[in-house]
Formats: C-alpha cells, sequence, structure tokens
C-alpha cells in the first residue's frame, strides 16, 4: 500500500464514499527519538542488561522491544545491582534520584527531554527568585515528579480549573506557574486563565512549557477531526500527549475517536456506516504501527491514506554527553586496534 505524503488532498467525487486522512506531523517527535536511540546505542556500547528507570517513553511496543535486545525497566533505583548502567527515561527525574544513583555508584546516562529539562530550570529559577510555582499537570506522572522535585517546598500541583480556588500562596504579587510539557494546550490556557484571574500579576514561563510536538499533533488532529465519522489515535494509555490526541479530536468535531496499540485492537463495529476514518499517533509511537492501522483499514475496503500537513518538523536532538563520550572513546580504542593504527614501531 503507498500512501501519499504530499500536500493536503481534495477528495474526487469517485473518492468521496470513503476516505482515510493521515495527520502530519504525527509519532515520534525529537526527545522520544533521542531516548529511544539512547537505549538501544547503551545496549550496543555496554551489552545487555542495560537497566532503565520507569518506561523510556510510554508506548507498549517500544519498552517491549527494548526488553527483548535486554533493557531491563524498573521502578525504582534499589531494583538496579551497584555499579550497573541505568538509564533515565525521557520524562526526566528529580535531583533526589541523582542523587541515590550516585550513592549505590550506578552508571548514569540522562534521556530526559531537553524540553523537560528547559521547564527543570524554570523551576529552579522562579524558586531562586522565592516565587510560588504553580505547576500545572497530572499528579503521579514521571514529568511532574521530576519538576515538582527540583523545587519541592515551592511548587504544587494544579490538574484544572476547578483546583484554583483551593490555592494558597504566600504572597499574590510573587506566582509562577509551569506545566508538564505532553497537556492539551487549550485546556492548560484555560487553567492559567482561572490562575490569572485569582493572580492577575501571574509571571508566565519565558516560553510555553507545551513542547512543539504536542501542540503541532494537537493542530494536526484538529484538522484531520473536522466532519470525520471515525479518528483513529495510534498510543498508549499511559501516554499523556496520545490521550490529549483522542480528547482534542472529539472536541474538533470527530464523530468517534478511539486509542488502540496495535491495529487488531480496532473493534470492526467502529467502522459500521464509517466514510471517513482519519489516522494519527501519539509522540512516543513507532511508524510501524501506523501502518499496520492503515492496512487493517486497507483490508476493510478503505483507499490509500492521504497525508494532511499541518507543520514541519526538522528538531533533532544529539544524544545524552555521557554516552556520547563513551561512544567516542570506543570508536578511538577501534582505530588504535587496527593494523598501522598504532604507534610507530619503538615508539609505543
Amino acid at each position: 500500500m503507498s500512501i501519499d505524503l504530499g500536500t493536503p488532498s481534495v477528495l474526487s467525487p469517485e473518492e468521496a464514499d470513503k476516505a482515510v486522512l493521515l495527520a502530519a506531523p504525527r509519532g515520534y517527535c525529537a526527545g522520544v527519538d533521542r531516548a529511544v536511540i539512547t537505549v538501544e546505542k547503551a545496549l550496543d556500547l555496554y551489552g545487555a542488561p542495560v537497566y532503565v528507570r520507569k518506561e523510556i517513553v510510554h508506548n507498549k511496543h517500544v519498552v517491549s522491544t527494548l526488553q527483548e535486545r535486554g533493557a531491563i525497566f524498573v521502578e525504582e533505583l534499589d531494583e538496579v545491582p551497584p555499579g550497573a548502567t541505568v538509564v533515565f527515561s525521557a520524562h526526566g527525574v528529580s535531583p533526589a534520584v541523582h542523587a541515590e544513583a550516585a550513592e549505590r555508584s550506578l552508571k548514569t546516562i540522562d534521556a530526559t527531554c531537553p524540553l523537560v529539562t528547559k521547564v527543570h530550570h524554570e523551576a529552579k529559577r522562579f524558586a531562586a527568585d522565592d516565587y510560588d510555582i504553580l505547576l500545572i499537570g497530572h499528579a503521579g506522572h514521571e514529568e511532574v515528579e521530576g519538576t515538582a522535585g527540583e523545587a519541592p517546598d515551592h511548587i504544587q500541583l494544579v490538574e484544572s480549573p476547578a483546583d484554583v480556588p483551593n490555592i494558597v500562596v504566600r504572597d499574590p504579587a510573587k506566582v509562577a506557574w509551569l506545566s508538564q510539557t505532553t497537556l492539551s494546550v487549550d485546556e492548560t490556557m484555560a487553567t492559567v486563565a482561572a490562575i490569572r484571574e485569582r493572580f492577575p500579576l501571574l509571571l508566565d514561563p519565558p516560553s510555553d512549557d507545551i513542547c512543539y510536538a504536542t501542540q503541532n499533533r494537537q493542530l494536526a488532529v484538529k484538522e484531520i477531526a473536522l466532519d470525520a465519522d471515525l479518528v483513529i489515535v495510534v498510543g498508549s494509555r499511559n501516554s499523556s500527549n496520545s490521550v490529549r490526541l483522542v480528547e482534542v479530536a472529539l472536541e474538533a468535531g470527530a464523530k468517534a475517536s478511539y486509542l488502540v496499540d496495535y491495529a487488531h485492537e480496532i473493534d470492526e463495529a467502529w467502522l459500521e456506516g464509517v466514510k471517513t476514518v482519519s489516522v494519527t499517533s501519539g509522540a512516543s509511537v513507532p511508524e510501524e504501527l501506523v501502518q499496520g492501522v492503515l492496512s487493517f483499514l486497507a483490508e476493510r475496503g478503505f483507499p490509500d491514506a492521504r497525508a494532511v500537513h499541518s507543520a514541519e518538523e526538522s528538531l533533532i536532538f544529539a544524544l545524552p554527553p555521557e554516552l556520547r563520550r563513551d561512544i567516542r572513546k570506543a570508536q578511538q580504542a577501534a582505530q588504535a586496534a587496527q593494523p598501522g593504527q598504532g604507534a610507530p614501531e619503538g615508539q609505543g
């Protein structure tokens, strides 16, 4: 099946009976790509097992694939043998986790998304200026726990506008907000508006914390959801940004929207009477899973997908510096071991 990744399509009359629209952009963002490659490179470089604290990204398929290669996922560092290699997930960790890793003499590789790291820096800066920080996010999410850990005495969680009346601050003139990067843009700004109504001097972060990929995927699903009979979002249920895509699709006008990890989870009853199916995927979803959904639809009489472009993405993040350093050392050692690459005879 060929996928047209060109400009947005205009359906011809003969195609109007059934259509499949494919969001672009979708799937892996730069932070997820960096995190997954980090674990893969660590396995290549150090050999199995490589431990990963929490899920490297919130996707069932990615986690199981890395497990098959020798990655061991743990909830906490006390499950990691002293001296072993451990990768911190894309969602980030608190300073307390870094300190525990040092105490246990663990070799750490920090795969935190640079955009999450930016939020950590903002939290530390606001705390240093003695602001009360209102962190908009979901309780229990790893990213929220990591950010809150940067300044626990200054940060309080706000999950929705309903929480705003209960906020208690020391000085209404010194309040700032930050947010989890994977939230719905619209919902976050609604919460910010409610906070600002209570605290008119509310200080914004230097730039919006909702990451570029989350915003782009939400914009894309809005475009393909309008008048769609069905929107299928590929992603895992513990993926905040994937769950938000379902919600955004329904708010944008989709008659129905469902979240699936794999094509075989699609209920064929969803397709009854459906003419237009739109497909997208969360920021932690490999493209092969989307292609599986498109094949599933094609086998049931739906035509090849037409891509609807709403944004272009070209951002690439470098691998963690500690991993790059070890890769360079390994490459240098391999070069030195090649015949003729060592020191001249008598000078070794």
